[in-house]
């Protein structure tokens, strides 16, 4: 057999199937295939006639069926813009074919582990945590976390976005479905958790999946693609009633850091924008030049050292139980890759948050509390998002030692940095000069890390463009830009419109 009919690989084809296909739709194809078939063979008139007949026909009532089915989709979503704008991106940009690449799951998982420990090998010969933090006898404590009942697990089940991990046995939307005949063993099990102060195993492992920055970009360079991990459905829920928890916990004691606009309620990068750009007028309204610093961290979330975030976590007042519960969440923690079909051995974390994760965000903002004074004692304001920490220093004009206490500031920042085992990444930190009106625009050499960052005249601050004016004209450039491409975009898709839905769109 195998001489006579060997075995031979075979691509399958990923054809998607049209959702507005109808029974009828089908049979009209074939006999339009069929058609095609009879005047390919006979060449006679009569049949190209019937032949471009029926295809007139089936376009017609295929673009008919295409319109309806797309036009009750957006309608049905016209209250989630998420949604309706996962459905204008099915319509405008259909999945690319997978990346021709050689690149194997193993070579992916080795990568990034050898990219963490190339940046914490950094840090080896220096400081591994900064001076032990001590609770001061005032702060109140946090020594237990709260069980919590039926009906607030079955509101946070069903309020979390369904995606589906590999991990998980059944689709995320699925055990939305059919939560309430589970919710006695989903509440067990958490209630469990929070009570013994214990993270289960299962819920300490991730998938990671590599995406392609940019279709431009060259799939067989590995530092290319950006790692999107996946968490396990149930892990998400557990970890959403802690961050619940602990989000209260800070809120109701003022333990947040008033300049931190990340993960808390009512705070976006809206409000860090708003805050920041509003110092930066306020000092030209005095007629004091300003300088914007922004920070760049090389993969934070993946070198938090766990035990100076349990020491942090400590000094704000968590202990017992809660304190043991987050030293269980951070220890254990593995990932796979999953490429092609295929899966690269378990690799285990010692260090970082879990990217991907409700906590994870939480806990990082936490991790860098004290940064705040270090940056207050040199007289700098700042403001953070996440790992986005934005510095602001505004001095008289004819301050002739503004480059030395910037530098100075920054030197102690970097020294923080490094003692939390974090990497500041000089050649993409960026450098605003503000002058004070009318003053000219002075030229600052500022130093970090044995580096010298030069003055720009635009920056990219989370997702906005400022320039050395504040006067956001290249920003309304790129805006300008990106709606005209839209409007083009809309117009390509308007027959599948109804006028709520173009409406919805333009507003988006």
């Amino acid at each position: 057999m195998d001489l006579l009919c060997p075995l031979s690989t075979i691509r399958k084809k990923n054809s998607s199937t049209a959702p507005w296909l109808s029974d009828v739709l089908r049979n009209n194809r074939r006999e339009l295939q069929s058609a095609a078939r009879q005047w390919k063979k006979s060449k006679l008139d009569t049949d190209l006639i019937s032949y471009r007949t029926l295809l007139s026909k089936f376009s017609l009532d295929v673009t008919s069926a295409k319109t309806s089915f797309y036009k009750e989709k957006l309608e049905t979503s016209a209250q989630d813009p998420r949604k309706l704008h996962n459905i204008f991106s099915s319509l405008l940009n259909p999945p690319a074919p997978p990346s021709p690449s050689s690149l194997t799951a193993e070579d992916f998982a080795t990568f990034y582990t050898e990219k963490i420990e190339r940046i914490c090998q950094t840090f080896t010969s220096l400081p591994t945590s900064p001076t032990s933090h001590s609770q001061h006898s005032a702060t109140p404590s946090l020594t237990q976390l709260s069980t919590v009942a039926s009906e607030e697990v079955l509101q946070i089940t069903r309020s979390c976005n369904p995606t589906t991990c590999p991990l998980d046995p059944i689709p995320s939307a699925m055990l939305q479905t059919i939560s309430p005949d589970l919710l006695p063993f989903i509440t067990t099990v958490i209630n469990g958790s929070l009570m013994s102060g214990h993270v289960p195993t299962a819920f300490k492992k991730a998938r990671v999946i590599p995406i392609l920055k940019k279709p431009a970009l060259d799939p067989s360079d590995i530092s290319n693609y950006r790692p999107v991990s996946l968490l396990s459905f149930l892990s998400e829920i557990l970890e959403r009633v802690v961050c619940n928890q602990l989000s209260d916990y800070l809120m109701q004691n003022n333990l947040h850091d008033p300049n931190q606009s990340g993960f808390k309620a009512a705070h976006s990068t809206e409000t860090a924008l708003l805050a920041v750009t509003e110092k930066l007028h306020a000092a030209r309204s005095a007629k004091l030049s300003s300088v914007l610093i922004l920070l760049d961290l090389s993969a934070a979330f993946d070198t938090v050292n766990h035990k100076t975030l349990l020491s942090t976590l400590r000094s704000l007042g968590i202990c017992g139980t809660a304190w043991e519960w987050f030293a269980s969440y951070l220890d254990g923690h593995s990932y796979q890759v999953t490429w092609k079909g295929l899966t690269s051995a378990p690799r285990r974390l010692s260090t970082g948050v879990p990217q991907g994760s409700v906590l994870g965000p939480l806990l990082f903002s936490l991790y860098t509390h004290s940064l705040g004074k270090v940056i207050s004692s040199h007289g700098f304001s700042y403001h953070c998002y996440a790992d986005d920490t934005q510095l602001i220093f505004s001095f008289p004009p004819s301050d002739a030692t503004a480059s030395a206490r910037i530098s100075a500031c920054l030197a102690d920042i970097s020294s923080w940095m490094t003692a939390h085992q974090l990497k500041l990444n000089p050649s993409e930190t960026e450098l605003l000069i503000i002058p004070g009106d009318p003053s000219p625009a002075q030229d600052l050499a500022i130093s970090l890390s044995n580096s010298m960052i030069s003055p720009s005249a635009t920056a990219r601050n989370l997702g906005v463009t400022m320039d050395n004016q504040l006067s956001f004209s290249s920003h309304v450039t790129n805006v300008t830009r990106s709606c005209r491409f839209l409007l083009y975009n809309i117009r390509r898709i308007r027959p599948f419109l109804s006028t709520q839905a173009t409406q919805a769109n333009c507003s988006m």
